[in-house]
């Protein structure tokens, strides 16, 4: 499996789920099942079968959290010198060349994107247009509604 950059922020919000999912979910939900039990006959007890669910579901995160951080290539932003230059890690900020509205994106990496916060995803079309570019670039990028231009303003590692 290849690696996959994670900005540091990331990796340590994967690490504080992962340590919560091991150290509360599931310890609680051990004492659900356990709870359930003994009320008696499992086939018609719907809190054993909802709790074995959730047990399921707490499982497999931890599995899919730890194979992530398995996988990751962490990169801390804050110890990359100094450039113009949009990178992986990168905080930039973008002037529509339409509507001249501006906007800011953190590119990071596909677990940790959340276009809500500003996080946009390595693989997504506008970081792909925006990687290797600089301060002052107009770069076009490819949306549904088709084609739209940005300057890039500014480039910050934070």
């Amino acid at each position: 499996m290849r690696r996959s950059p994670v900005t540091l922020g990331g990796a340590e919000r994967l690490r504080a789920e992962l340590k919560r999912l091991k150290s509360e979910d599931r310890p609680s939900i051990i004492k659900a099942i356990a709870e359930a039990r003994s009320h008696g006959d499992l086939s018609e007890n719907a809190e054993y079968h909802a709790a074995r669910e959730q047990q399921s579901f707490i499982e497999g995160r931890i599995n899919e959290i730890e194979t992530r951080l398995a996988n990751a290539e962490v990169i801390d932003v804050a110890r990359l010198p100094p450039s113009d230059r949009v990178v992986f890690g990168a905080t930039v900020e973008l002037e529509d060349q339409d509507d001249d509205s501006r906007i800011t994106y953190k590119i990071v990496g596909e677990d940790e994107a959340d276009i809500r916060r500003g996080l946009i995803s390595i693989s997504s079309p506008i970081a792909r247009a925006l990687v290797g570019k600089s301060k002052g670039e107009v770069v076009k990028v490819d949306v549904p509604a088709g084609q739209r231009s940005y300057e890039i303003t500014g480039v910050r590692y934070e």
